[in-house]
């Protein structure tokens, strides 16, 4: 159950980086707040872009036994020495790729607010399902994964479950007992200072 043990952290990068700052930005907060898993999430799709941010970033996080993985860009996982994909399409695709990447490659699956695709991509093989947005937000269609989700899912389910989405101090303090993990992205990044801003997290869910 996710109230077991204190929920770990999850990062996921902005979707446009400047190389020249972000993986030293990167590295300050992982030298200062424990981080289980970095996810590579890019708006562009030209390929140098994309690779040389991949590069870059494996450095950094593998330098501090962080593991890294890409959203969507599944043949970059091998290419690159990625440990994993984060997959946008819920259970779609994650039965074969476990099939074709094996069992150590990290696959997780974004579900929404779909128990019914949580539960789909957990039987198909993820290592992980995430569910979101959290909190309120002017994208997609408004539809909230509401505390009671993830309740029953720590309560029923084994597959760790990520928090993810408009995440603030109000709902990661009600989600710390249910929730695996928490994925912060803009909440920190938008910050004057990420690291203090996500210490500023950590204190809530600790």
């Amino acid at each position: 159950m996710a109230n077991a043990d204190r929920p770990q952290i999850y990062l996921v990068t902005p979707a446009q980086i400047d190389l020249a700052v972000f993986p030293d930005m990167l590295a300050r907060v992982l030298d200062r707040v424990e981080v289980a898993c970095l996810r590579l999430h890019l708006a562009s799709r030209d390929d140098d872009t994309v690779l040389r941010s991949a590069d870059a970033l494996r450095a950094v996080a593998h330098a501090r036994d962080v593991a890294i993985v890409v959203q969507d860009h599944v043949l970059l996982v091998e290419r690159l020495g990625l440990d994993g994909v984060h997959l946008v399409t819920g259970a779609r695709n994650v039965r074969k790729l476990r099939k074709d990447m094996g069992a150590d490659v990290i696959i997780g699956a974004f579900c929404g607010a779909s128990r019914h695709d949580g539960m789909s991509a957990g039987e198909s093989g993820a290592d992980y399902v995430s569910f979101g947005p959290v909190g309120e937000t002017p994208l997609g269609d408004g539809t909230r994964a509401e505390t009671g989700l993830f309740a029953w899912w720590s309560e029923m389910i084994e597959v760790p479950v990520v928090a993810e989405g408009a995440l603030n101090a109000g709902n990661v303090a009600e989600l710390a007992p249910v929730t695996d993990f928490f994925a912060f992205g803009p909440e920190i990044w938008g910050a004057d200072d990420p690291v203090r801003a996500l210490e500023d997290f950590v204190k809530i869910i600790r």
